[in-house]
């Protein structure tokens, strides 16, 4: 049986804060404001992966109130949440994700982060679709007070 999970985050854009997007750090004025590193593109993944699994949300299972999240790398938290699924006899079949950012352009990092994330998960590259957009400077990712990101995932129970 396949299940497919939707997932979205958004962080404002501050300076003095590194811009982490799918475990990269992309040289920028400004980096996203957060309880961990911020990574807009790892959460939405997180929350895509455990909807589709029906486990909940990113803040049942690392709540932003712990300190224990505090400045975590997300991969990290993406990397429990591939071992939760596992626990849970799912296995991924895709992930689909888009970058909502005005600045600074994605292209030149996402072959990176396609590969942290396929790592993290330990699925193949191919399993992975990273893109970006921008909102032709409407809204808040328009006006760069903020980058967000969507994700969808599919996924399956393993055969027993």
């Amino acid at each position: 049986m396949f299940r497919i999970g939707t997932g979205y985050d958004v962080h404002r854009l501050v300076k003095e804060r590194e811009l982490i997007l799918g475990g990269v750090n992309i040289p920028h004025e400004t980096g996203l404001l957060g309880h961990s590193d911020a990574d807009v593109l790892a959460h939405a993944i997180i929350d895509a992966l455990l909807g589709a699994a029906a486990l909940g949300d990113i803040g049942v299972h690392f709540p932003d109130t712990s300190s224990k999240y505090k400045d975590i790398n997300s991969l990290e938290l993406l990397s429990i949440t591939g071992n939760l699924l596992q626990q849970n006899k799912y296995i991924i079949s895709n992930i689909d994700a888009t970058i909502i950012a005005q600045r600074p352009k994605m292209r030149p990092y996402i072959e990176e982060m396609r590969k942290n994330i396929a790592n993290t998960l330990s699925i193949n590259l191919e399993q992975i679709n990273i893109k970006a957009t921008t909102e032709e400077k409407l809204g808040f990712t328009g006006h760069e007070e903020g980058i967000s990101s969507t994700a969808s995932a599919l996924i399956y129970k393993e055969r027993i």
